[in-house]
């Protein structure tokens, strides 16, 4: 079976107004604007979603809002992981119902499984719920680190289990999983500093923050490495790269919801315990802009 999920996807930030509401409007034109600029898939509802935030309600209603602005032109790869294995599979089954094309699952946080307690998570939610699954694994935030063994495990034993998105920044694990599992497992990566090395050592794509802020760019990106213009492709790494720096110089989603709203993309509004960023931070954000040619 041919790799389901390749190119830029972009981890979709979540539009708020002063009050804290979701600015449905905006986030629906995030969505056309990143379709429109050539993005290959949308992952709404997670890390830089804000989801940790969002009620249940809140979290289907932004599935919903994602499938209806897309009209299937990209898929759609909702969010839907918890350190709670029922509603895990909550959340899943909605995302299934509502027409998503998969669901990214992170690794459960803060209760710290074990490989098999990591293992037995993910078999659950496989088990009951019908749609294609990617592993979120993140031991920055979730502690947690999945083994490629435990992974190798998961995709032998649950069909449904199609790729992992990787935010280790360990350069070697996606050839370690691709040896492991096969070139078929989808491997996106989380970190869009190191995409270059990651798509060099077997990776198929990226789950990006900074393809919020330069869709296009991102996904010329991709289609360079895909057409083998290396000349294009280290040009547009190069000139990414201060973007992705200054969008990770305070904890994600604060620069580049800052960087959005110089952009006029949206507010650049969080809900607590996530705060506004700091001047400097500000500062690096608005040179990077201008380094890159987005202002």
């Amino acid at each position: 079976m041919p790799v389901m999920f390749t190119g830029s996807l972009t981890a979709l930030i979540t539009p708020m107004r002063a009050d804290g509401a979701i600015d449905a409007q905006k986030f629906q034109d995030l969505v056309r604007r990143q379709i429109d600029e050539g993005t290959s898939g949308l992952v709404p509802v997670g890390t830089t979603g804000e989801s940790p935030t969002l009620d249940h309600a809140e979290h289907e209603r932004l599935i919903d809002l994602c499938i209806e602005a897309a009209e299937g032109k990209v898929p759609v790869i909702p969010g839907t992981g918890s350190n709670s294995t029922a509603e895990a599979i909550s959340l899943t089954r909605y995302a299934a119902k509502a027409g998503a094309a998969a669901a990214l699952l992170v690794s459960p946080y803060y209760n710290k499984p074990t490989q098999e307690g990591l293992y037995r998570h993910y078999a659950a939610i496989a088990s009951a719920c019908d749609i294609p699954l990617i592993i979120y694994n993140i031991p920055g935030r979730s502690i947690v680190d999945m083994s490629v063994a435990t992974m190798a495990r998961l995709a032998r034993d649950c069909p449904s289990v199609i790729g992992v998105k990787d935010a280790t920044a360990k350069l070697e694990r996606p050839l370690e999983t691709r040896l492991a599992i096969g070139p078929d497992f989808c491997q996106l990566s989380g970190e869009d500093a190191t995409i270059a090395a990651f798509l060099a050592q077997g990776g198929h794509g990226c789950i990006s923050v900074t393809s919020n802020i330069a869709p296009g760019l991102c996904a010329q990106l991709h289609q360079a490495w895909q057409q083998n213009d290396r000349e294009k492709f280290a040009t547009l790494r190069d000139r990414l790269m201060p973007l992705h720096a200054a969008l990770f110089c305070e904890s994600s989603p604060g620069p580049v919801k800052y960087a959005a709203s110089l952009l006029g993309l949206c507010e650049a509004h969080m809900r607590l315990p996530l705060t506004e960023i700091a001047e400097d931070s500000k500062r690096q954000v608005r040179e990077a802009l201008v380094r890159t040619g987005l202002l």
